[in-house]
């Protein structure tokens, strides 16, 4: 736990200046900086598969790409949000949540998710039990956060998406959204908490209604139009891949009546990395990576490789103050 925080940047949100946390003149203050991992996640169930991909949202020159990450062999999960915490003074590494998801899980599991948009299949407890882990983790780091967090309203601090197997149920989509709670101790020293997760369900979907693309967009604010309302709205961008090929116009109409579960794999993989790149942000970065129940999680996209060696960021003259974080 770090003594005292002369400054947190959590991506694009800002925390006012507090006092050490000893109250101690001249005592020396550290900073932590929280990067985001933004963009969008695309998920379709096909068939006799889950493609999961990933399309980055450069906020920022810290912004992380999100991420699929191996959970088990039938389950993956990307992280959105805060999820690479460090010391710009000391230069270390505080925490990178999502190369530690595999290890949080909390074997402390005592009730069951509530399903939100769909109902059906097992206790969850698997779910909850990654999601109290990932809690526990964003605790200890959140303890060191003792300046007021400027944040828009209700947005969680990180989110975790997970896409999975489940024997004897079929594929599932989850998401867990984590907010923070802060309190005034006294003048400029606030005491952070990490709440316990709101757990939604995306998949399967109730019965009668469409199977087709599941979208998350991190942050929720003025996210963009998801991929399947741009296809709806007959994208030019879209049309030009559907009008290339008639299996590409398939791909698009399967999922446009809602049935993506009649979509080959192969189709799908193809038809998104053609769509995403056309959407894409000018050097975004893309992830894909697939899960089947035969052989399990497997890349199409492998992320980049990530520096060796991390980048001071150099502060222009004109950056935005504390008091006035930047705007998107």
């Amino acid at each position: 736990m770090l003594l005292a925080v002369g400054l947190c940047l959590i991506g694009r949100w800002a925390c006012a200046p507090r006092v050490s946390a000893q109250d101690i003149p001249g005592a020396p203050t550290e900073e932590i900086v929280a990067n985001l991992a933004a963009g969008r996640v695309v998920i379709a169930v096909v068939k006799n598969a889950i493609l999961v991909a990933t399309v980055e949202e450069p906020l920022e020159a810290e912004t992380r790409p999100p991420t699929p990450v191996a959970l088990a062999s039938e389950r993956l999960g990307v992280m959105l949000g805060a999820v690479e915490w460090w010391s710009p003074s000391s230069q270390q590494e505080i925490a990178r949540l999502d190369k530690e998801l595999p290890h949080l899980r909390s074997l402390a599991v005592t009730t069951t998710p509530h399903l939100g948009q769909s109902q059906g299949g097992d206790e969850a407890t698997d779910i909850e039990a990654i999601g109290k882990g990932l809690l526990s983790r964003l605790n200890e780091v959140a303890e060191g956060l003792h300046g007021k967090v400027n944040s828009p309203a209700n947005e969680p601090i990180a989110e975790l998406i997970v896409a999975d197997y489940l024997t004897g149920y079929g594929p599932e989509v989850w998401q867990l959204a984590y907010r923070i709670k802060q309190e005034e101790q006294r003048a400029e020293y606030w005491t952070t908490r990490v709440l316990p997760p709101a757990y939604l369900q995306f998949w399967p979907p109730e019965k009668n209604q469409p199977r087709t693309l599941v979208e998350f967009h991190y942050p929720p604010e003025n996210a963009p139009p998801s991929l399947l309302d741009l296809l709806r709205g007959k994208d030019p961008r879209l049309e030009k891949i559907r009008s290339s090929d008639a299996k590409m116009a398939g791909v698009a109409d399967r999922l446009l009546a809602g049935e993506s579960n009649k979509v080959s794999a192969d189709d799908a993989t193809q038809f998104l990395r053609a769509a995403l790149d056309a959407i894409a942000p000018p050097q975004a970065r893309e992830t894909m990576a697939m899960i089947r129940p035969e052989t399990g999680f497997a890349w199409v996209l492998p992320p980049p490789e990530e520096p060796t060696e991390r980048r001071q960021p150099e502060r222009p003259s004109n950056a935005p103050t504390l008091a006035k974080p930047p705007q998107r």
